[in-house]
């Protein structure tokens, strides 16, 4: 047992389905819909979305599983997790520190992504009031610029966004996190299944061409920067490095099988990101827009499309809810480590661990929201509060801890256990250890170089 308070009982998933929904919901997120589109935009599109694709299941795949197995073994929270996980296998207890950046990088990327996502709710507000009517870029990016002016604006759907949070992360691992999930990933799907159609029906002969730039490849356009940018991107899509996983592995039981579990989960979280292409792409190319217009495609591009569209306006309503649903189904599960440790390493119970951690992620968020408006002049490195927070957390934190989780699974576990728990014969588990003791910890060191290397 580590040191200090700690309380006994530990909740658990009621279902591998509750389970499943819940991590993939955690996984399909802005990420997916927001950062994906324009990354496959600026880097050439298929051969890009290939490189993710087998990043994914190569890269992605056994670093979930890793850190489901240590959460399941360790039962508490990421920290002390890692701390009793690493005692057990007659390792430092140091290995905590792990867990404590992990935990730091999720505390840490809520407070930016709650800003995010209150962007998206309101959105939907805007998209249903006609805002996007017969609007050119001029008109999209004026109403962009104008909202990210506006701090009282900001501060309310950042309240909001970061309110709706805390309420569901306070009901509980079964009540709040699996029961939301439950309703809200069918809900993504069905959303997300209609705007494909919706935009099969009103673009033409432009879906033929997203499914091209999409699928077709193209390798010619894949550089160097552009294979490190979809593993990078496969890294942060699967929640990975920030003690999440660990966490909602803490709540589960030895009989579900965490290799199939997590082939489901990435297929799902898959399937959202290219589906979002399907969706986003063919109304680009049908309006004559570009593909690669960097972050502003969800907030200044898309509202072009949907202002120009029969049915514009529901079809913009549907999609900004869909974003709102993705933003909220991983902000419920970046709230979660640092609940999970308030919960077990206090006397506070689940409310008052969820009110106290949301208060300070709010705050933060403030500061975060600052950074667009009265802050803007304010600096750290060369960057504002919002741009230093992403770098450090997506650059840094989040590499670090997954290269710490695989090292540590690989080289200080011992390996015939994860074997047997891994039910693999010796031929795929030579397979495993090559990827998870040599390829992965490789591969994560370069996230880490081309996170810090100049740009030219």
């Amino acid at each position: 047992m580590s040191s200090g308070t700690m309380k006994e009982s530990h909740s658990q998933w009621s279902s591998r389905m509750g389970f499943m929904l819940a991590a993939a919901g955690s996984a399909v997120g802005l990420g997916n819909i927001w950062k994906f589109p324009y990354m496959a935009g600026e880097m050439g599109g298929s051969a890009f979305v290939l490189t993710y694709l087998i990043c994914m299941f190569l890269i992605g795949l056994p670093i979930l599983v890793m850190e489901w197995l240590i959460g399941r073994r360790g039962q508490k929270n990421p920290i002390h997790t890692m701390e009793d996980v690493a005692k057990a296998e007659g390792r430092s207890p140091e290995w905590r520190w792990v867990g404590i950046i992990g935990v730091l990088g999720s505390f840490l990327i809520l407070s930016f992504y709650s800003v995010i996502g209150g962007w998206a709710t309101d959105y939907i507000v805007l998209a249903g009031k006609g805002a996007f009517l017969h609007a050119n870029a001029h008109d999209t990016e004026q109403i962009f610029n104008s909202f990210l002016g506006n701090v009282n604006h900001l501060l309310t759907w950042h309240t909001v966004f970061m309110a709706a949070t805390a309420f569901i992360v306070a009901l509980g691992v079964g009540s709040g996190l699996e029961r939301a999930c439950k309703v809200m990933m069918p809900g993504l799907g069905v959303l997300l299944l209609g705007l494909v159609a919706y935009a099969y029906w009103v673009s033409g002969p432009a879906f033929g061409e997203a499914f091209r730039f999409l699928f077709t490849p193209n390798w010619s356009a894949l550089s160097s920067t552009a294979i490190l940018a979809a593993l990078g991107h496969a890294f942060f899509s699967l929640s990975l490095g920030m003690g999440i996983m660990m966490a909602y592995g803490s709540y589960l039981g030895k009989e579900v099988n965490l290799l199939s579990t997590a082939r489901t989960v990435v297929i799902l979280d898959v399937l959202v990101a290219t589906l979002s292409g399907m969706a986003i792409f063919p109304l680009v190319f049908a309006n004559g827009l570009q593909p690669g217009s960097g972050p502003g495609l969800i907030f200044v591009t898309l509202p072009i499309a949907f202002g120009s569209m029969t049915g514009g306006t529901i079809l913009g309503v549907l999609f900004f809810i869909f974003l709102t649903f993705a933003a909220l189904t991983s902000s419920i599960s970046l709230l979660e480590p640092t609940v999970e440790l308030l919960e077990e390493k206090t006397r506070l119970g689940r409310k008052s661990a969820t009110f106290l951690s949301s208060l300070l992620i709010w705050v933060l968020g403030i500061a975060c929201l600052l950074s667009f408006n009265a802050w803007a002049d304010v600096k750290l490195f060369d960057k504002n509060i919002f741009d230093l927070l992403d770098y450090v957390t997506s650059k840094l934190l989040l590499p670090v801890t997954g290269l710490g989780t695989i090292i540590f699974g690989a080289w200080m576990m011992k390996q015939r256990v994860i074997q047997q728990e891994l039910n693999l014969n010796n031929f795929w588990f030579a397979i495993w250890e090559g990827l998870t003791k040599l390829v992965i910890p490789v591969a994560v060191v370069a996230i880490l170089i081309y996170g810090f290397w100049p740009e030219k």
